[in-house]
C-alpha cells in the first residue's frame, strides 16, 4: 500500500513540476493577449437577447427519491437526491432528513462520469477497464439490480454510483436529470476568465502534446485539480494495473470491486495533491501579475511590433507546408464534417425555439382563461426556470445525440463526438435562459403601461420580438460553434504532422526576440497562431458554402440577408449573414 502511495504521488509530482512550468509560461501570454485585446477591443456581432447575470441564484435544479446500492452492507436503499445550483448531487437518507437541513449523506461531482442505463453497458466498460479481467454479459456483477431500469454512474478513475427506479418512464427522467449534472460539471472553465481560463488550458494541451497526445481528450472536465488529476492517471493507470492486476484474488466480480475501489483511492490522493500544487502555482503568477502587466502596457507598441516580425519570419518558413497540408488533408473533409456537424445541431435550436413558443402559447391560453396579470406572474415564474429543466430540455439535447464523425475521428484524433455533443447543448440550454430571461424583461415593461384586457395581445407582441432575437443570436453562435469544432478537429490533427518539420527550426526564432519581451513572446506559440491562421479561411468559405443549408433548415418563415465577403477582407473575418423578416431595398434575398 505504501509502495503503491509513494509512486503514484511521485509520478503526480513529476506532471505537476513540468505542468507549473509550462503554465508560467502560458500564464504571461494569456495576460499579454487579454491587455492587447482590452485596449484594441474586438468585433463581432453583438448579442440581441439579454443575459441574465447569475441564471441560478439559490434555485434548484431537481429532487426525488430513487433506489441506491450501498457497497458497505451490499443492499438497495430509499434514497432522496437533492440536486441544487451547484449542479453537485447530494443523496440523503430521507427527504425529511433533507428538509430538517441534516448534512447529506454524500456527494457526487460528476465531472467526468457517464451515464448508463444497463448493466450490459456497465461490464463492457469494466471489461476495457481492467485487462485480464473480462467480464461476459451472462456473468453476475458484484451487484443484482433491485429492479429492471438501473442507473450507473461510471468513471474511468472514481468510484462508481449505482441507483434503479421502478419504472422505464421514471429510468428516463433520472437519465436527463443525471446527463444534465454531467454535462454542466463537464464543461470545462469559465470563459470569463481571461487569464486563467487559456493559459491553464494551453499548459494541458502542451503538456499531452509533448507526450504524443494530440487532439481532443474527453477527460478535460471539471475544476482544474480534477483536469490534472486525470492528467497524472492518465500516464499512471497503465502502471497501476500491471501492478494490482496479478495480485487481485477471489471471484472475478470481487477483483472488479476491489481494483475500482483501489483506482478511486489513488484518484482521491492525486486530487488532494494536484490541488496544493495548482493552487501554489496560480498563487506564484498572480503574485508577478501587477508588475508583468505595467512592463506590458509600457512596451505595448514595441511588444507587438516585435512579435509582427517574428511572425512573419515563422510564416515563411511554415506556410508552404501548412498550406499543401491544407489541400491534401483538410480541404477535401470540410464540407463533410460541416454537415455531420450542422444537422443535429439545428435541429437542436429549432426545439429549442420550439420548446420555448410551446411554453408561451401554453401561457396565452391560460391567460385567456383567468386573464389576470398574478396568474400571468405565476406562468412566468415556472417559465423562468425552464433552460434548467432537464426533463423539458431533453427533446433539445437529444437531437444532438446522434452526432456521428465516423472515419473522420480515426483520421484526425477525435477521441468521441461526446465533447461537441456536450458543447451544443449547453449553448442551446444559454440560448433558452436568454430568450427566457429577455422575454421576462420586455413583458415587464409593457404590463406596467397594459390594462388586463391587453394581456395576450402583449404576450404575443413579446413573443414575437423575441423569437426574432433568438433567430439572429442562434445563428451566430452556432456559426461560432462550427468553426470552433472544425479548429479543435483540424489543429491538432495539423500540429502533428507539421510539428516533425517544423520543431527543429523554430528555437533559432527566439534569438530575434528583445530578452524584455521573452515572456510574452514564444516561438511555439506563434507557430501554432500561423497554423490556426491559415486554416481560417478554408474554414470560413467552407461555412460559407453551407450556410444557406443550415438557415434554411432552422429558420423558416424569415429571409437570409447575406453580405458577401470582400476581396480584400482578411482571411479571419467571415462572410455576413443575418436573417430577417422582410427584404430590404437593393439587398438579394432567397426566401425559404
Amino acid at each position: 500500500g505504501h509502495l503503491l502511495k509513494d509512486s503514484h504521488l511521485d509520478q503526480g509530482k513529476s506532471v505537476m513540476v513540468e505542468f507549473g512550468r509550462l503554465y508560467e509560461k502560458q500564464y504571461a501570454v494569456a495576460l499579454f493577449n487579454k491587455v492587447r485585446f482590452d485596449i484594441e477591443g474586438g468585433g463581432g456581432p453583438q448579442p440581441q437577447l439579454l443575459h441574465r447575470k447569475i441564471p441560478l441564484e439559490n434555485k434548484a435544479i431537481f429532487s426525488g427519491s430513487l433506489f441506491q446500492y450501498l457497497e458497505e452492507n451490499k443492499k438497495w436503499r430509499n434514497r432522496f437526491l437533492f440536486v441544487p445550483d451547484s449542479y453537485n448531487i447530494n443523496y440523503y437518507d430521507s427527504k425529511a432528513a433533507h428538509d430538517r437541513h441534516l448534512h447529506p449523506k454524500g456527494t457526487i461531482n460528476c465531472a467526468g462520469y457517464k451515464v448508463l442505463t444497463s448493466m450490459e453497458q456497465y461490464l463492457d466498460l469494466f471489461s476495457n477497464s481492467l485487462p485480464g479481467i473480462k467480464a461476459k454479459v451472462g456473468s453476475s456483477p458484484f451487484l443484482k439490480c433491485a429492479t429492471q431500469f438501473p442507473l450507473i454512474l461510471w468513471h474511468p478513475y472514481a468510484r462508481h454510483y449505482y441507483f434503479c427506479v421502478v419504472t422505464e418512464k421514471e429510468q428516463q427522467k433520472w437519465l436527463a436529470v443525471l446527463q444534465d449534472c454531467v454535462r454542466h460539471a463537464n464543461d470545462g472553465l469559465s470563459e470569463e476568465n481571461k487569464v486563467q481560463t487559456p493559459a491553464f488550458t494551453d499548459a494541458v494541451r502542451l503538456y499531452r502534446q509533448a507526450k504524443g497526445h494530440y487532439g481532443t481528450w474527453d477527460m478535460m472536465c471539471g475544476i482544474p485539480s480534477q483536469i490534472l488529476s486525470n492528467l497524472v492517471m492518465e500516464e499512471a493507470l497503465p502502471e497501476l494495473r500491471e501492478l494490482i492486476s496479478p495480485r487481485l484474488k477471489g471471484k472475478l466480480h470481487e477483483r472488479q470491486r476491489n481494483w475500482m475501489l483501489i483506482s478511486d483511492a489513488v484518484y482521491s490522493l492525486v486530487q488532494g495533491q494536484c490541488q496544493a500544487q495548482y493552487e501554489a502555482v496560480l498563487q506564484k503568477c498572480e503574485a508577478a501579475c501587477s508588475s508583468l502587466e505595467a512592463s506590458i502596457r509600457t512596451d505595448m507598441d514595441q511588444i507587438i511590433t516585435s512579435k509582427e516580425h517574428v511572425t512573419n519570419k515563422i510564416r515563411e518558413v511554415v506556410l508552404p507546408k501548412a498550406e499543401k497540408l491544407l489541400k491534401v488533408s483538410i480541404q477535401p473533409y470540410i464540407s463533410s464534417i460541416l454537415d455531420a456537424l450542422m444537422e443535429p445541431t439545428s435541429r437542436g435550436f429549432s426545439e429549442v425555439r420550439n420548446v420555448f413558443f410551446r411554453e408561451l402559447v401554453d401561457m396565452s391560453k391560460n391567460t385567456l382563461n383567468e386573464g389576470t396579470k398574478e396568474t400571468v406572474a405565476q406562468h412566468m415564474d415556472k417559465i423562468s426556470m425552464l433552460a434548467f429543466h432537464p426533463v423539458k430540455m431533453q427533446s433539445c439535447y437529444e437531437k444532438m445525440e446522434p452526432l456521428s464523425l465516423e472515419g473522420l475521428q480515426q483520421r484526425f484524433d477525435v477521441s468521441s463526438p461526446s465533447v461537441f455533443v456536450q458543447r451544443a447543448q449547453i449553448l442551446m440550454r444559454e440560448q433558452m435562459d436568454h430568450a427566457v430571461y429577455t422575454f421576462e424583461q420586455i413583458l415587464h415593461q409593457s404590463l406596467e403601461s397594459q390594462c388586463t384586457e391587453e394581456l395576450c395581445k402583449s404576450i404575443q407582441r413579446c413573443q414575437d420580438r423575441v423569437i426574432k432575437k433568438f433567430d439572429y443570436d442562434s445563428s451566430t453562435v452556432r456559426k461560432r460553434f462550427f468553426r470552433e469544432a472544425l479548429l479543435q478537429i483540424f489543429i491538432p490533427y495539423m500540429l502533428k504532422q507539421l510539428s516533425p518539420s517544423c520543431a527543429s527550426e523554430l528555437p533559432r526564432f527566439q534569438e530575434l526576440i528583445f530578452e524584455d519581451f521573452s515572456r510574452f513572446i514564444l516561438v511555439e506559440n506563434i507557430f501554432e497562431e500561423v497554423v490556426l491562421h491559415s486554416v481560417m479561411k478554408d474554414i470560413t468559405m467552407g461555412q460559407f458554402s453551407t450556410v444557406l443549408f443550415f438557415l434554411s433548415v432552422s429558420t423558416p418563415a424569415y429571409y437570409i440577408k447575406v453580405t458577401r465577403r470582400p476581396r480584400n477582407m482578411s482571411p479571419e473575418m467571415s462572410p455576413v449573414f443575418t436573417v430577417t423578416d422582410r427584404p430590404e431595398i437593393g439587398m438579394k434575398e432567397r426566401k425559404y
